[in-house]
């Protein structure tokens, strides 16, 4: 096999590996730099990665299902929403709660609508990022491995772009910062803390549950319980080392959907390292950049603190 073709291979599966993580992470960074925190991501992707592959499997179509994955996410995060906004709830119990729940549920489902099977029904996938006619010119060449990127790929790094404009060059991005920081400044100056975080809150719902569907749709072609595992552990790392910044999760998600990809490429070629070393690098390497980073990167001030107008 020539180095180009290496390549290219290389450089499609680092974005297949990113694509899931950096949807949660962009969900998870919404929701923090609105001052809630947000660990009930691999409960919400496991939601997603459900929703996702059985909508798709029974209407077959892979974009209703993609759809109909974030509004599921939305959903259920809304209890978080409601628990931790609205009653001032622990947000790191209630996060955990949302975990145990999101997995609890996707497999129960599963097994109802598949015939007792925790493997849903292969589902279709989300087509190429690429129109037929750049595809077929493609096609036979070292870079035909390309064709395989999904629009939903490229929807996710469009939406980097557009979520560090929105935040840093609109002035309801930057009530969402100021809500962070100083909630009971925006209190006083008239915005309202409980719509921003519960809007910034069920953003993050929708986004992460997107990622869980790319996950079951077009990584996997299916749901099982192993479909999502730490991926959401390893989207939450990303933010905080990307400083809780669209662009800094971008890169951050990158890095980790690089190494699950080294995983994949070394384990499959029979060698000298030892399959379960490999599966164990993307999560040795979220510890050892949350060991080495977390000290340089500063969380919202009000993030994990509930908030009411009687603690101005």
């Amino acid at each position: 096999m020539r180095i180009p073709n290496n390549i290219a291979l290389i450089f499609v599966g680092t974005l297949m590996y990113t694509t899931p993580l950096l949807f949660a992470a962009l969900g998870g960074v919404i929701s923090e730099l609105s001052g809630v925190m947000n660990i009930a991501l691999e409960g919400i992707m496991t939601v997603g990665a459900f929703t996702g592959a059985s909508v798709s499997y029974f209407t077959n179509s892979a974009f209703v299902g993609f759809l109909a994955a974030g509004f599921a996410g939305a959903l259920l995060i809304l209890l978080h929403a409601v628990a931790c906004v609205t009653f001032r709830a622990d947000q790191t119990i209630s996060g955990t709660a949302i975990n145990f729940l999101g997995g609890g549920i996707s497999i129960l489902l599963t097994k109802k609508l598949f015939n007792g099977s925790a493997l849903s029904a292969s589902a279709p996938k989300l087509p190429s990022a690429f129109p037929k006619f750049v595809s077929n010119r493609l096609k036979g060449t070292d870079l035909e491995a390309i064709n395989a990127i999904s629009i939903a790929t490229l929807f996710a790094f469009l939406l980097v772009f557009f979520l560090w404009f929105f935040m840093y060059r609109t002035k309801w991005g930057l009530r969402i910062l100021a809500t962070g920081e100083h909630p009971a400044a925006v209190d006083s100056l008239g915005g309202s803390v409980f719509k921003i975080r519960y809007f910034c809150v069920l953003c993050s719902g929708f986004l992460a549950a997107l990622g869980g569907a790319f996950m079951s749709i077009s990584v996997t072609s299916s749901f099982s319980p192993v479909t999502i595992c730490g991926q959401g552990f390893i989207a939450l790392g990303a933010l905080i080392f990307g400083k809780w910044t669209p662009q800094g999760a971008m890169f951050s998600c990158l890095l980790f959907g690089f190494a699950r990809e080294c995983t994949t490429m070394l384990g499959g070629q029979n060698g000298f390292v030892s399959q379960a070393l490999l599966e164990m690098l993307p999560y040795v390497l979220t510890i050892a950049v949350l060991i080495l980073f977390v000290g340089r990167s500063l969380a919202p001030k009000a993030v994990g603190v509930p908030y009411t107008k009687d603690l101005r």
